[in-house]
C-alpha cells in the first residue's frame, strides 16, 4: 500500500510541530513545545526571576544556562534608582545561575567601557547569533517577533510564562493560523521595509492579525537584507499578530556565518498549505507612508503630511535603529541641514560603531549627521522609544510632535501623553 499523503502545513506549523515532536499540527491545536531560546531584559527580567523562584524554589536551577539570554537594554542610562536596581537583580541572578549569555553593563557613564554590553535586545539577539531558522524563541518583550525574519517561531510572552519556561524549558502554545502577505515586483529605491509593514498594518488594522502568524513572502523578500526583513517581522505585533515570519534563504545563511555554529533546520510553507488570509501587493505601486497619531494603523501617504509642523525627529529602536536604517537616513541628510532637533540612538554597540565607520559617498554616517546638524549619536539602548524615566535621552517631556522610526505611537508611548508621534 502507498504511504498516506503527507498533510500540508505552513512554515510556522512545521516549526511548531518540530518543537512539539509531532508530525502534524493545525491551527487551534494546543501543544507543548520545547524552547530553544528564552530572552529577557531589565524591565521584565526581575519579575520573571521572581516568578521562577516563587514557583520552583529559591535555590532552583534554570532548565539550561546556555538557552537563556539576558539583555539589559530598556532603562539603562538613567539616574533612576529602581531602574538601576533592575540591572543589579539581573546580574545577581546570572552570577548565581552561571548564565552564559548575559550582556552586562556596570559603567553607565561610558557604554564603551562595558565590553559585554550590547544594547537593544532584539538586534543584539540577531547580531550575537541567537536567532536561527526552525527554532522556537520566546522573549518577555512584545517585539520578540523581530526574530521571525530568520525563519523561526519567535513571539513575546509575559513574566509568568517566562518564569515557567525558565524552570522547564517548555511552554503550552496554541498553534496560530497563518495570514500570508506577498510582495511582488522590484523594490524601488525610495521604499523601505518600514513602508511595507506600515502599509500592511494600515490595511488590516491593529487587530487585523490577532493571534495569527503573519508570513511575508513574494519576490521582494529575496531583495531584502536581514535587517530589512527584521523590520517587517518586528511590527507584526502592531497588527495583533502572534508572530511574523519569512522563510530562510541564502541571505539568512550568509548573515549567520560566523555568528552561530549550532545546526539549524529550514522550513517552507507547502504550496497547498491552507492560509487564513492571502494578500498580494505589487511593491512598485506602493509609496512611502506614515502612521499618524495615535495608532500604528492610522495610515497616510508621507506626501500628504508635508504641511504638518514637526518639533523633533527620533531615529532609533529595534524597528528603526539598525545600521541600514542609519544608512537610509544619511542618504537623505547628506548635503542637507536638519531644521528640528534630530536624535540618533543606535540600537547596539555594533550599530554605533557602524555609524562611525560606514561611508556614503566618501563620508562616514557620523560625519554626514554632524554636518546636517543632528545631535551626536547617543549610547545604544531603547531610550525614548518607550518613554522611560524622566531623564531618558530624547524623551518627550512636553506636548511635542515627533517623527520617529519606532514602532508605537499611542498617547504617552514616548513620554508625555500630550505628545504626538508619527511613525515613519
Amino acid at each position: 500500500a502507498s504511504p498516506p499523503a503527507k498533510q500540508p502545513m505552513t512554515l510556522i506549523e512545521k516549526v511548531l510541530a518540530k518543537g512539539a515532536n509531532k508530525s502534524f499540527v493545525k491551527p487551534g491545536d494546543n501543544i507543548w513545545v520545547n524552547v530553544d531560546v528564552l530572552m529577557t531584559h531589565d524591565v521584565c527580567g526581575p519579575g520573571t526571576i521572581g516568578v521562577f523562584k516563587r514557583e520552583f524554589g529559591s535555590d532552583a536551577k534554570v532548565f539550561d544556562k546556555e538557552k537563556i539570554v539576558i539583555i539589559p537594554d530598556h532603562y539603562i542610562f538613567t539616574a533612576d534608582e529602581r531602574a538601576n536596581r533592575n540591572v543589579d537583580i539581573l546580574r545577581e541572578f546570572c552570577n548565581e545561575q552561571n548564565i552564559k549569555y548575559f550582556y552586562d553593563i556596570q559603567d553607565r557613564s561610558d557604554f564603551k567601557a562595558n565590553p559585554d554590553y550590547k544594547g537593544v535586545c532584539h538586534i543584539a539577539l540577531a547580531q550575537e547569533g541567537h536567532t536561527r531558522p526552525g527554532e522556537i524563541l520566546f522573549g518577555t518583550d512584545s517585539h520578540t517577533c523581530n526574530a521571525g525574519a530568520f525563519g523561526q517561531f519567535a513571539t513575546g510572552i509575559g513574566n509568568t510564562d517566562a518564569g515557567f519556561v525558565m524552570g522547564t524549558g517548555k511552554l503550552l502554545v496554541k498553534v496560530p493560523a497563518t495570514m500570508r502577505f506577498k510582495f511582488d515586483g522590484n523594490m524601488p529605491d525610495y521604499m523601505l521595509a518600514k513602508d511595507m509593514i506600515l502599509q500592511t498594518i494600515g490595511d488590516i488594522g491593529v487587530a487585523g492579525a490577532t493571534y495569527r502568524t503573519m508570513e511575508f513572502a513574494g519576490d521582494v523578500m529575496k531583495q531584502l537584507s536581514m535587517e530589512e526583513r527584521m523590520t517587517l517581522c518586528n511590527m507584526a505585533i502592531e497588527a495583533g499578530g502572534k508572530n511574523g515570519v519569512i522563510a530562510a534563504d541564502e541571505t539568512t545563511f550568509e548573515y549567520l556565518k560566523g555568528k552561530t555554529n549550532r545546526p539549524y533546520e529550514v522550513f517552507h510553507s507547502d504550496s497547498n498549505a491552507s492560509f487564513y488570509y492571502d494578500k498580494v501587493y505589487n511593491i512598485e505601486e506602493l509609496e512611502p507612508v506614515v502612521a499618524k497619531p495615535h495608532s500604528p494603523d492610522n495610515l497616510d501617504l508621507a506626501r500628504n503630511c508635508r504641511d504638518i509642523k514637526t518639533d523633533r525627529v527620533y531615529i532609533g529602536s529595534c524597528t528603526g535603529g539598525k545600521s541600514e536604517d542609519f544608512i537610509a537616513a544619511a542618504r537623505i541628510l547628506q548635503g542637507q541641514k536638519v531644521s528640528v532637533p534630530t536624535f540618533l540612538v543606535p540600537a547596539t554597540q555594533k550599530v554605533y560603531d557602524d555609524v562611525q565607520t560606514i561611508r556614503v559617498n566618501g563620508q562616514t554616517l557620523a560625519e554626514i549627521f554632524k554636518e546636517a546638524g543632528c545631535i551626536d549619536p547617543a549610547s545604544p539602548s531603547c531610550a525614548a522609544c518607550l518613554g522611560g524615566p524622566k531623564d531618558t535621552f530624547a524623551r518627550l517631556n512636553e506636548a511635542l510632535t515627533c517623527v520617529s522610526t519606532t514602532n508605537r505611537n499611542f498617547p504617552g508611548r514616548m513620554g508625555s501623553k500630550e505628545g504626538s508621534v508619527f511613525l515613519a
